[in-house]
């Protein structure tokens, strides 16, 4: 059997309404990977939030963390890192933004975040990973950051989006995680640059691999890989943009489980 690279986003894609790792979910991707396929996960999220999924599924993958900013291998070694300057990173601290956006960073280490936010914790409630309140301006300067990322209501964020790219989209990449996150990383580190580090590393060939996504961010990733697949309750615009990728059952179906197991014949 040929090996294939399997790579899954998180949130609204692989993971339940919940934001859980189901059944079908655990136990396909458990049998995929002792047949000698490639799991990796790929996320917005940062990298200890993901790492416990990989925990919890008990596999060997490959983790894409920060939407690219960082690759890590199943042995947790680091195989890509991708910073925001630092001029960038405490620019951004320092744009004026409405009390009710809440804007984060994502370093190495830590989730760290500009006021306390309680309601963005039922997201991490499967792995407990948690932010920290600090003054964001002296960790940007302090601290490599992977991501910045601004959270808060459509109508508030779309203002910031217009200022990000009028002043830095030639110098940091721009994009949305879902319609309240609005996610910043360094120019050209997206969840494909990351893909194309994993892929270098295995020596294989995107034509080996099967993806699957919901929204903005994961659209280079699925425009690399040679199988796309995109859930039913997809963003409608990111539908339009990938039209080789093929539709598949939404993330509350496990839908990513049932596709994988028809496309590898498990049933």
């Amino acid at each position: 059997m040929r090996q294939h690279l399997i790579v899954s986003d998180l949130d609204s894609t692989l993971l339940d309404g919940e934001h859980r790792i189901d059944d079908l979910t655990r136990d396909t991707l458990r049998e995929l990977s002792a047949q000698g396929h490639v799991i990796a996960l790929a996320s917005g999220r940062h990298y200890r939030d993901i790492a416990t999924f990989r925990r919890l599924l008990d596999i060997p993958a490959w983790l894409i963390s920060s939407n690219g900013a960082y690759v890590h291998d199943p042995e947790d070694n680091v195989v890509g890192e991708a910073l925001v300057p630092a001029a960038r990173a405490e620019a951004l601290t320092q744009l004026p933004r409405p009390d009710d956006v809440r804007l984060n960073l994502y370093t190495r280490d830590r989730w760290l975040i500009d006021a306390e936010a309680p309601a963005l914790l039922k997201l991490h409630q499967t792995t407990g990973f948690t932010y920290e309140v600090t003054d964001l301006a002296a960790a940007a300067v302090d601290e490599p950051v992977g991501k910045v990322l601004y959270i808060g209501e459509p109508a508030a964020l779309s203002p910031i989006e217009r200022t990000l790219r009028e002043r830095f989209e030639a110098s940091l990449h721009v994009t949305y995680s879902a319609a309240d996150s609005l996610e910043i990383m360094g120019q050209g580190v997206n969840k494909a640059s990351a893909l194309e580090r994993v892929l270098a590393a295995l020596d294989m060939d995107p034509s080996q691999t099967l993806a699957f996504g919901d929204n903005f961010n994961d659209v280079e990733m699925l425009t690399l890989a040679g199988h796309a697949f995109v859930v039913d309750n997809a963003h409608p615009e990111v539908v339009e943009r990938l039209p080789r990728a093929t539709r598949i059952g939404s993330h509350r179906e496990a839908g990513v489980a049932r596709r994988l197991r028809a496309f590898f014949r498990l049933d």
